[in-house]
């Protein structure tokens, strides 16, 4: 338990799970059985984000370790427990799963009109899952709401997703499993070696350099995927394209950060040996993910596969500034996860809220919508910049930390990262010319409504966090710093150790 003695990271975790019971007793016409699911579910999201305030309140960022930590025996034969904490890396992203739940929900009230009751429930499991997830301080408990989000996030693409909604759903699924099962046998062998699932502990833990190598690509087999990294990233596109409005936006927003929160926890504090003889492939990987799939980007004509590509590149800069392991590196791609958590969201919702008026999402078929959407054009002009990295939002100061960490490591791996930056610019100003600026002559869109209230509500949030991020980033980097610099140090000293000991093999 925390100092108080009150569970609140299980209260955050478990809540919706109430919320979604209380959905299943529902009773009435489907009317009625909608309108209470929308609201239910609306409410138990808001619940759970004032809670997830309380949190961000009461967290000291001055202390490295981790915080709010609940403990209770679970399978004490085998050594495995409920443990629950968090730290300055993992508790931001709990408010990340929580902001942007009721968003989804709000940006689904009128877009799902069958099945609305399942999609709730989907959507209230999908956030136990997620809070879970970075909440979990044992490699048990962790495993399973990782995998866990996978059974809603299928459902939400499989049942309200396109018209290949079906294929892109089984995609995603196999894709994701089939590297989580290589992390199993990892979590299995460690658990071996250390005798013990608790992640705190396993960080202490010193395993076998040779055993490190083995342990990172097991690992890597299933993180990579999650980022997704080039070239196991072509599930996404697919993915987000046939995805609801909502499901793309809880798939960019938190669930793409999985793969990189896996690195920060597992990879590089539990191996770092590996961690650093890997570096230059993750590099070269990375790199490539830049600057591929933003040229892929540029050639889109469909707005949300666009945005799917610049996804995979705005996450190979996260794992640039990952695995340069320095403190502006590591900082940078956390204040990246984030901002892309945040302007990625939006974006997905700026494409949505078109669709809901033309049901396609084709460039050509729009055109001159700030005649007749001013609002809505100003709204996605501020997140195409800050996701072209504009200063003063949230997309430039990641990105530059990022690149001052790999400046560190080499120019050229600086100045390949900062392709991303340039090539954003062509295929995000390409998008919106061609979305909102010229001559309004299609008949179509010359009756097209602006934002609703409804629509404000939901992009007023996510407008004030990416100012915010863009103008004031120390109140988001220093919740983490302490986390940071203390990783960065035990990185270094194992580094340092084990080439005094293979220094000291060699003189004997």
């Amino acid at each position: 338990m925390n100092a108080a003695g009150f569970p609140l990271l299980s209260l955050l975790t478990f809540l919706p799970l109430a919320g979604a019971v209380v959905i299943m007793s529902v009773r009435g016409d489907e009317a009625t059985v909608a309108a209470n699911a929308r609201w239910t579910a609306l409410w138990t999201s808001l619940i759970v984000f004032a809670l997830s305030l309380i949190l961000w309140v009461r967290f000291d960022p001055s202390d490295p370790g981790f915080q709010f930590v609940e403990q209770a025996s679970w399978l004490p034969q085998w050594g495995i427990t409920y443990k629950m904490g968090v730290d300055g890396i993992s508790v931001l992203f709990v408010l990340l799963s929580t902001a942007l739940t009721p968003i989804c929900i709000l940006a689904s009230w009128e877009a799902i009109q069958t099945r609305v009751r399942e999609f709730m429930l989907s959507f209230l499991i999908l956030e136990t899952m997620m809070v879970g997830m970075f909440c979990a301080l044992d490699f048990v408990v962790f495993y399973m709401f990782f995998e866990g989000v996978l059974i809603p996030m299928y459902l939400i693409i499989g049942i309200w997703g396109g018209p290949r909604r079906v294929y892109a759903a089984i995609k995603f699924f196999l894709y994701t499993l089939a590297g989580s099962v290589l992390m199993l046998l990892a979590l299995l062998a460690m658990w071996y070696a250390a005798g013990t699932t608790d992640i705190p502990a396993l960080l202490k833990y010193s395993f076998p350099a040779s055993m490190q190598t083995w342990l990172f690509l097991a690992f890597f087999a299933s993180f990579a995927v999650k980022v997704p990294m080039w070239p196991v990233h072509t599930w996404l596109p697919d993915a987000h394209v046939e995805a609801p409005t909502a499901g793309s936006v809880i798939l960019a927003g938190v669930l793409l950060k999985m793969g990189a929160y896996g690195f920060l926890r597992f990879s590089v504090p539990m191996l770092p040996l590996a961690s650093a003889y890997f570096a230059p492939f993750i590099y070269t990987l990375s790199v490539v993910a830049v600057i591929y799939t933003s040229l892929v980007a540029l050639a889109q004509t469909d707005m949300k596969k666009l945005i799917a590509y610049s996804s995979v590149a705005h996450m190979g800069v996260v794992t640039i500034g990952i695995f340069t392991i320095n403190m502006q590196g590591v900082s940078g791609a956390l204040f990246q996860m984030l901002s892309h958590g945040v302007v990625s969201a939006a974006l997905f919702l700026c494409v949505g809220v078109i669709y809901d008026r033309m049901h396609t999402r084709e460039i050509a078929r729009y055109g001159g919508l700030a005649s007749r959407m001013p609002a809505y054009a100003f709204t996605f002009m501020l997140f195409t910049m800050a996701s072209v990295g504009l200063p003063g939002t949230a997309g430039f100061v990641g990105e530059v930390l990022v690149l001052i960490g790999a400046f560190k490591v080499s120019f050229w791996l600086a100045l390949l990262g900062s392709m991303g930056m340039i090539l954003g610019a062509a295929y995000m100003l390409y998008l919106y010319r061609r979305v909102v600026f010229g001559r309004l002559t299609k008949d179509e869109l010359k009756s097209i409504l602006d934002l609703s209230p409804r629509e404000i509500a939901v992009f007023a949030p996510l407008i004030i966090l990416t100012l915010w991020m863009g103008i004031y980033p120390s109140s988001f980097t220093s919740f983490w710093d302490a986390s940071v610099s203390a990783m960065v140090e035990h990185h270094q000293a194992a580094l340092l150790l084990h080439d005094t000991v293979k220094l000291a093999g060699v003189m004997k």
